[in-house]
């Protein structure tokens, strides 16, 4: 056989073997590629909640929400870019699309669950947000139709692989300090409340290191009641600017909870390992000294009232009128509740390549090279 014919029937031969695997539907990927999976509240949410029957207070789908990056809307509460875009930036993967995008996740990026108003427990905005439960259920789906493109091993490896972000938790505390009755009917003490919240997330951890996560990523609580929306909620008899003492004091409690918990999991799950990244501490400092940062103040950049910590912005809820900076990124916060594209992309930074005493044990930069 002369050696065109053998170079032949080894390409013949490698054709076959690849078209049958293409028909098996078990395509085999990158030895080094991590996907990315995302699960949490509006600090997350690149646009879930703008194919869901919601109110406005849980949408961002409209001008001036994602003015600085995208000039238009995507559903993000920035003016920007969020913290899931910049490590999927970091990590060489593409922009992580929101699940409720497309009805077929067959992504080897990952998928992006969060939704804006969401919380552990499902009772916290219900029927109005994706709770952390039912954005769990939709990981659920996206792993079966994973094992139809890869296989079970092939599904399983890949998931190992993977790291999933997770940021919630406020949600379930910011509505005790707004009067919701449903979920005042579970608070018969602080204490108990947290343990409520961290038991339901530690179940949620348990079920996704079922399926094969081994690699997770952590925002923990920023002090809640020190934010613009919650600054508002002051009594006037109180000094101008002061937190909200009791919301600061419950997420503290919620935080210190959530590390003992990690610790525990890492010494009782085989292969668990976590970045969990202090946010209460690194936008205390923000808010307590904005100029060492680059901003100008701590305002938000879109509202009304005290702070502009109404969440007013865009004029689509309650109330119409609203006032918009010239430039978000002087302003570490772009409405009362969350961070301006810039103070995102600073809070990703830490997350990513942070020391130990910032995002710890692991930085996200670590999971990623983890194999």
């Amino acid at each position: 056989m002369t050696r065109l014919s053998l170079v032949i029937c080894f390409v013949v031969l490698c054709l076959s073997l690849v078209i049958s695997i293409i028909r098996r539907g078990h395509l085999p990927l990158p030895t080094k590629h991590v996907a990315l999976f995302i699960f949490g509240d509006s600090h997350f949410d690149a646009g879930n909640n703008n194919y869901i029957n919601t109110t406005t207070y849980y949408q961002a789908n409209f001008w001036p929400f994602g003015k600085t990056f995208f000039n238009y809307p995507t559903g993000r509460f920035s003016d920007g870019r969020l913290t899931p875009d910049f490590i999927a930036e970091y990590a060489k993967l593409p922009l992580i699309s929101p699940y409720l995008q497309s009805s077929n996740h067959q992504s080897t990026s990952g998928v992006n669950f969060a939704s804006a108003g969401a919380g552990v427990l499902s009772e916290t905005h219900q029927g109005l947000v994706i709770d952390l439960r039912t954005q769990l259920s939709y990981f659920n789906i996206v792993e079966k139709q994973l094992k139809q493109k890869l296989g079970d091993e092939g599904a399983k490896t890949f998931l190992s692989k993977a790291v999933y972000l997770i940021s919630v938790g406020s949600n379930d505390y910011s509505v005790i300090f707004t009067t919701n009755p449903i979920v005042h009917q579970f608070f018969n003490s602080r204490k108990e409340y947290v343990e409520t919240v961290i038991g339901n997330v530690t179940t949620i951890i348990r079920e996704i290191y079922k399926k094969g996560g081994r690699k997770f990523g952590f925002l923990n609580l920023g002090p809640l009641g020190c934010i613009p929306s919650m600054k508002v909620l002051v009594p006037e008899a109180e000094s101008i600017g002061s937190c909200l003492e009791e919301a600061t004091e419950t997420v503290k409690l919620h935080n210190k909870k959530l590390s003992k918990v990690l610790l525990e999991l890492e010494s009782e799950l085989q292969g668990f390992r976590y970045a969990n990244h202090d946010f209460y501490a690194s936008l205390t400092e923000r808010i307590n000294n904005p100029s060492k940062y680059g901003f100008k103040e701590a305002m938000a950049c879109c509202g009304t009232g005290s702070l502009r910590g109404i969440l007013s912005c865009g004029g689509k809820r309650a109330i119409k009128e609203y006032q918009l900076c010239d430039n978000p990124g002087e302003h570490l916060f772009f409405d009362g509740d969350h961070l301006t594209e810039r103070a995102n992309k600073q809070i990703s930074e830490l997350m990513w390549s942070g020391a130990p005493d910032v995002t710890g044990p692991y930085n996200l930069k670590k999971l990623f090279e983890h194999k």
